[in-house]
């Protein structure tokens, strides 16, 4: 078995942290039951961002640059994630993530935005954007990319996939963790600063944090919340092994649109290829 505590964190170039650093700035909101950490990049209609379940806010950042002239980008790290606070429920459930989300909205004064969620961030996204719920009416369009389906209506490959997933983090620690499963949110495609990035992102997950994406992920049913209360957009990468375009189809479907396919890209595509994933945001940010 792998000692978890010979794997090295892996890094990134200087120069990135420090374009991180200076340009997608980190900091805390404070919100009812603690904080959430915030990045935060340019001017215009507010465009509120969900990692996914192996990430963080800090994935958003070339899409931040790209689209500054265009929206004010906030991207997240969700509960659990970076400087936030985890919830309380060991077994959270999307409702919870998105009661924090409206808190955050409400501490950062956002009356209306385009909501993104990408991947296990999409369950997150489709409960606030669900009809009735108290987030609904300030989206003015939600954007779905890669969404993650949960196995809440599975319960074999639910308790499958919670197994995996934690005998993994118990083993190999988050560190060996993201050497193990990060290659797989990329295509070959990807650009060797792009697997960077990837890794970096997952080997800073907190422990707590993930252990509640992954009730998160093993609980919910995303299509019990589709089609949402607005218009919405749903895209994946035509690479995706992760949530794959047969299976982002079926999301599709459920609202009422057409896939939307990402040439060349896998599943963090926002990070692999964030030049073909912004035209979609600025398109939805126009509509």
């Amino acid at each position: 078995m792998t000692n978890a505590s010979t794997i090295e964190l892996p890094s990134l170039p200087q120069s990135e942290v420090d374009r991180l650093d200076a340009r997608f700035p980190a900091r805390s909101v404070q919100v009812r039951g603690g904080v959430v950490s915030v990045r935060e990049c340019g001017a215009g209609p507010a465009l509120v961002c969900l990692h996914g379940i192996g990430s963080g806010a800090a994935s958003w950042l070339d899409m931040a640059l790209l689209l500054e002239s265009d929206a004010r980008l906030i991207a997240w790290d969700a509960p659990g994630y970076g400087a936030s606070t985890p919830l309380t429920p060991d077994a959270p459930k999307a409702a919870d993530y998105a009661e924090r989300l409206l808190g955050l909205l409400d501490a950062m004064e956002i009356e209306s935005c385009v909501l993104v969620g990408h991947s296990l961030g999409a369950l997150t996204a489709a409960s606030a954007a669900r009809p009735g719920s108290p987030l609904a009416a300030r989206i003015r369009r939600l954007v779905l990319i890669s969404p993650a389906a949960g196995y809440g209506t599975r319960p074999e490959a639910s308790q499958r996939v919670r197994t995996e997933r934690l005998d993994t983090l118990d083993k190999l620690g988050v560190a060996g963790m993201a050497a193990r499963r990060s290659g797989r949110l990329v295509s070959e495609n990807a650009s060797e600063l792009a697997r960077q990035w990837v890794r970096w992102n997952m080997a800073r997950l907190n422990d707590r944090g993930y252990r509640q994406a992954v009730e998160l992920l093993c609980g919910a049913d995303l299509l019990a919340d589709l089609p949402p209360a607005m218009p919405v957009r749903v895209a994946c990468g035509e690479l995706d092994v992760v949530t794959t375009p047969a299976a982002c189809e079926e999301v599709a479907r459920k609202c009422g649109v057409a896939l939307e396919l990402l040439p060349r890209a896998g599943h963090a595509s926002y990070v692999e290829r964030p030049s073909v994933v912004a035209p979609l945001l600025r398109e939805a940010l126009a509509a």
